[in-house]
């Protein structure tokens, strides 16, 4: 099967669709499981329990798991650091041996691992296998980062008998923090960074995403990694998170999610300590059409950016900024395209928008469309789905909404569901204004043919991530060793990239070694 990424184009294909149906089958057969907390081999019961229901269909559990303690995760810690020094001294080669290894096996699971995407977070098949292939593709990538520096250890200069040399070691035990909307993408490639460099690792999935969490530890496990190097921890941020950055134990921090955690865990892990601190925040990334573009290519592609997986990405396309003598044309071409969606089960063949996550995502939809109609337009869409086909599940209409005041705050926060406020503006250089004016600088795109307001954009932007002219997806669509994807301002705090070539050497530390021989 050809690769798919989020911005392929082109179909699935029957041969796909016929091995996602069978892991569909399949794994219906573990619907409902509890599953219990391993600490140091040992199986753990009897703590309180939350169920994951499937967003498609609230009356299926897809599985039971441990709200683990804090008392639970102050252990889980310690067997992690018990085990840092055996998976440093392993060495490099080793550990690149047994992370590709997870990654045959992630391959050799893909459609099952789909399947389970589909079912936990409510993506497409599209959108499921891609997060697949992204996930192998990060630990392969990240992988050959290490091996193509030679464990980051170099020869430094030398001075009559005196030898030095740099090398990066690692720190010790990270908290992994994932999110859940790329639950199983995210959380392998923040997991695998850390590993591959020596680490070992505390992984925490989010409450909506446990079984991906779960795929992973098996996935790790299977791959022969040893006891206590990947560490799976289920439960709530209060208890759970809340000992992941209060805990003295941890040498490293990663989490991906809302810009308002991010900031907290900032502020506070490491206790008044300099400890490695990397989080990856939120966005409100905005488009720009400018007159000489292909406005078929630009409204497919902010359409496939806002809307895709109800905007329940951090690089999703929440505002659109439109030359005004193209305004009304693209506004109409937007409408028909966004009519078009098929909102259905994620699990239906041709489905391109499924549920949102869950009825909190549903509760802030509804109170951004509120704003939106009280202070703007409401061009199209922002009504809850409702009928037969609905039922016990969280399907919303998309909404597009114009006519807004510049400092509205759907031009401001981010809400993570599938809203696009649009603006006309006279000039590119009002559009990277407005577009600049905003806390975060996560990912941008415009569409023109005008190579001078092409390279005025990727020069005045003020955000990680850049696109022109992207059909696949205005502003999103990042992949591991094509894009590096991380924000500036308050979008990303390490200023270097995940999916890309400095990403590894976050879980690293210097250490300059001088012999003097005799």
């Amino acid at each position: 099967m050809e690769k798919i990424t989020y911005a392929s184009l082109g179909s699935l294909g029957d041969d796909f669709h016929q091995q996602f149906d069978a892991a569909l089958d399949r794994i219906t057969k573990s619907f409902g499981r509890t599953h219990s907390l391993q600490i140091a081999g040992k199986t753990l019961k009897g703590r309180p329990t939350f169920p994951k229901v499937s967003p498609s269909n609230h009356r299926i559990v897809l599985g039971t798991f441990q709200n683990a303690t804090r008392p639970d995760t102050q252990k889980i810690i310690d067997v992690a650091r018990k085990a840092f020094p055996a998976w440093r001294d392993l060495g490099w080669r080793k550990r690149v041996e047994l992370l590709r290894k997870a990654a045959g096996i992630m391959t050799q699971r893909q459609f099952d691992y789909a399947a389970w995407l589909v079912l936990e977070v409510g993506k497409n098949r599209f959108e499921a296998i891609a997060e697949v292939s992204e996930a192998i593709d990060l630990i392969l990538y990240y992988c050959a980062q290490i091996e193509e520096h030679d464990g980051y250890e170099i020869q430094m200069s030398s001075s009559g008998k005196e030898r030095t040399k740099s090398i990066l070691k690692p720190y010790g035990t990270w908290a992994v923090i994932a999110p859940f909307n790329f639950p199983l993408a995210l959380g392998t490639g923040m997991a695998a960074g850390a590993l591959v460099a020596g680490n070992t690792v505390v992984f925490k999935p989010s409450m909506a995403t446990p079984i991906s969490g779960l795929l992973l530890a098996e996935c790790m496990r299977d791959a022969g990694l040893p006891d206590g190097v990947f560490n799976l921890v289920t439960g709530s941020g209060n208890v759970v998170g809340e000992e992941l950055v209060a805990n003295p134990a941890l040498d490293g921090s990663i989490f991906t999610g809302s810009r308002s955690v991010g900031l907290q865990i900032l502020r506070r892990f490491g206790n008044g300590m300099p400890k490695p601190c990397i989080v990856e925040m939120g966005g409100k990334n905005p488009a720009i059409i400018m007159p000489s573009a292909d406005l078929d290519d630009a409204a497919e592609g902010v359409v496939r950016s806002a809307f895709g997986m109800g905007g329940q990405k951090c690089s999703a396309c929440s505002r659109l900024y439109l030359q005004k003598a193209i305004y009304r044309q693209f506004i109409d071409l937007l409408v028909e395209k966004t009519k078009a969606l098929k909102i259905a089960n994620p699990s239906d063949r041709d489905t391109f928008l499924g549920p949102l996550i869950n009825h909190d995502a549903v509760k802030k939809f509804e109170r951004a469309v509120k704003t939106g109609k009280r202070e703007g337009r409401l061009v199209y869409g922002g009504a809850r789905m409702k009928g037969r086909n609905y039922a016990h599940a969280c399907y919303v209409q998309p909404a597009i909404f114009d006519r807004l005041p510049r400092q509205s705050v759907l031009f401001r926060d981010e809400f993570f569901a599938p809203i696009l406020a649009v603006r006309d503006v006279s000039s590119l250089d009002e559009a990277i204004e407005l577009s600049n004016n905003t806390v975060y600088g996560l990912t941008a795109g415009i569409f023109t043919k005008n190579e001078s307001e092409r390279d005025q954009f990727f020069n005045e932007i003020e955000a990680g991530v850049l696109y022109c002219n992207r059909r696949g997806g205005a502003t999103t669509g990042a992949w591991p060793g094509v894009q590096s994807f991380g924000g500036w301002k308050s979008s990303g705090s390490s200023g270097k990239s995940a999916l890309g070539p400095y990403y590894v050497s976050q879980f690293l530390r210097e250490q300059s070694q001088t012999t003097i021989e005799k």
